[in-house]
């Protein structure tokens, strides 16, 4: 038997694990979402596809292009990812760039407070930040000291002083930044440790200046892992409520998973928050699909 099939065979057991729980689970909340509710609003799950009821569906679709509260939240939520995103790749890129390519002796130690963060819950270090971002907290006396409070009035990031748990979106951001960055910073350093050093050589042996054999070789070579950290940053924060429910509890900053949350677990609409599910499942996996396709066009040109 070829290695391939044994390895094949290995993986099997918990491929199907895997895929029989998520295929039942996720069969059950598109036979929520396109099934009803009773009189007490309680869900009535249509398990025959001949069966299945577009209403509620027709109903946050509509409620989505006619610019309602669903299409609101989601407007929200892309933009808090985008901002996060865009904020995690100018912080985790020179850190990423840095361990992989100078740190040197110091790798390790670098590595080492990079997965840190990891051996503590999520829950843990947010409520650490609530702590310092209270009104009193030191983390707000050392932003106010630092002028970067300052900064963030004047820019409209915060409504005054001391304010940073005040259902404040720069602090969402902020947060997720914080919460989801060492899920970049990684993919990002195993991209840039494999680069080949020879062929940064070459560039600056044929006349390329530093800047320029970075951004000839090393940037375009560093995709695949920007890519990969990029989704796996993207598709939690795009599913995330508790962040911003612990740093700002308001509406003015509820993300979708906020909103799904509430009509599942809170409210009396679980049906519309199985439809928000599947609409989002829908957009994540577009995404997926889109990083796929990349990763696999780059490793084609690659080996040509």
């Amino acid at each position: 038997m070829s290695s391939r099939w044994t390895w094949r065979l290995v993986a099997l057991p918990g491929v199907a694990w895997l895929s029989v729980f998520f295929l039942v689970s996720f069969y059950a909340v598109v036979s929520v979402a396109l099934g009803n509710q009773d009189t007490l609003s309680q869900p009535v799950p249509f398990w025959n596809p001949l069966d299945w009821n577009v209403g509620y569906l027709g109903s946050v679709l509509s409620n989505i292009w006619h610019g309602g509260q669903f299409l609101t939240v989601f407007v929200r939520t892309v933009a808090f990812v985008a901002l996060a995103l865009g904020l995690s790749l100018l912080i985790g890129y020179p850190v990423a760039y840095f361990a992989a390519r100078h740190a040197g002796k110091w790798r390790g130690l670098v590595l080492l407070g990079l997965i840190l963060p990891f051996w503590i819950n999520y829950l843990m270090r947010m409520l650490a930040w609530i702590n310092l971002l209270s009104a009193d907290g030191w983390g707000t006396r050392v932003l106010h000291d630092l002028g970067i409070e300052r900064v963030f009035l004047a820019l409209g990031l915060l409504s005054s002083r001391g304010g940073w748990l005040d259902g404040q979106s720069s602090t969402v951001v902020l947060a997720l930044v914080y919460g989801y960055i060492p899920f970049l910073i990684l993919p990002l350093y195993a991209a840039l440790d494999r680069i080949d050093e020879r062929q940064i050589e070459a560039a600056r042996d044929l006349g390329a200046s530093r800047f320029s054999a970075f951004r000839r070789v090393t940037l375009p070579l560093s995709v695949p892992g920007i890519l990969a950290g990029t989704v796996l940053v993207a598709l939690p924060m795009f599913g995330d409520y508790y962040t911003p429910d612990l740093v700002s509890a308001s509406t003015s900053t509820n993300m979708i998973g906020n909103q799904i949350d509430q009509f599942t677990r809170q409210g009396s609409e679980k049906v519309s928050g199985a439809v928000l599910t599947l609409l989002l499942a829908l957009v994540l996996l577009g995404l997926m699909f889109y990083y796929l396709r990349t990763t696999r066009r780059a490793g084609a040109e690659a080996a040509e």
